[in-house]
């Protein structure tokens, strides 16, 4: 079912956790939506997410799936190293794990949100994201600081694409740290580019930019042949704190 516009329509999502909608005929106004309602199944989020969709949307509204036409990438390897970072990074023991503490990355990320404009990150994300990790496709990274952790970020990997959700920061540059450590492993877990979803200042300074939405799903289609998890990154997951790089 849909709301057509001149030339763009909202699609309400059916039952079915394959239903797709069409990207380019997602609305101008806001842009990019482009469908409303489904769930958060696993099954739906690991297809929707293949075909470069992301729910956004805020308790007690319904679930919205967007699109945008310009969508902040970033590739691992022009990713931006200020000299305060570098300076950040020589001065203290920053050390890095993978997929140790998900359940509170994505809390954390939750409530510094809450803190400051209200968050997305409602129990029924949380949750629906926790599943994911279980299943091997959501994964989060921890920066630790003297053993105790102060940054990160969570997110989906599915063949050489990552999708990047929300990230955290309890020290300064901690966020950054974790980023900058993701994407010097990148290459080792075949990963190629990493979806930042929406143009930020603060990502298009450590070396994002913007793809049309066609050039997009083109990478799509030849990095996410399958939706195969990244065996990668899962056996990355270990106790071990490594220093980051």
């Amino acid at each position: 079912m849909s709301v057509e516009t001149t030339d763009n329509e909202l699609i309400l999502l059916s039952e079915s956790p394959y239903d797709t909608p069409t990207p380019n005929k997602a609305l101008k106004d806001p842009e990019g939506l482009s469908a409303i309602g489904g769930d958060l199944s696993s099954a739906r989020l690991i297809h929707l997410y293949s075909k470069g969709f992301f729910p956004w949307y805020s308790d007690p509204d319904p679930i919205l799936w967007w699109h945008p036409e310009l969508r902040c990438t970033l590739k691992p390897e022009q990713f931006h190293t200020s000299k305060s970072l570098k300076k950040s990074l020589k001065k203290q023991p920053w050390t890095f794990t993978v997929n140790q503490e998900f359940d509170l990355v994505i809390g954390y990320c939750s409530e510094l949100r809450a803190d400051k404009e209200g968050t997305w990150i409602s129990s029924d994300i949380q949750n629906a994201y926790k599943n994911l990790n279980t299943l091997g496709y959501a994964h989060s990274i921890e920066v630790w600081l003297n053993e105790a952790l102060v940054g990160g970020f969570y997110g989906i990997a599915m063949g050489k694409m990552f999708f990047g959700e929300s990230m955290f920061s309890l020290q300064p540059n901690a966020s950054k740290i974790a980023l900058k450590t993701f994407c010097s492993i990148a290459r080792s877990c075949e990963i190629e580019l990493i979806d930042c979803q929406v143009e930020s200042e603060h990502l298009m300074t450590l070396g994002a930019s913007l793809m049309p939405r066609n050039d997009f799903i083109s990478s799509l289609e030849a990095l996410i042949p399958s939706t195969e998890k990244n065996e990668h990154l899962i056996r990355m997951s270990d106790t071990t704190q490594k220093q980051c790089i």
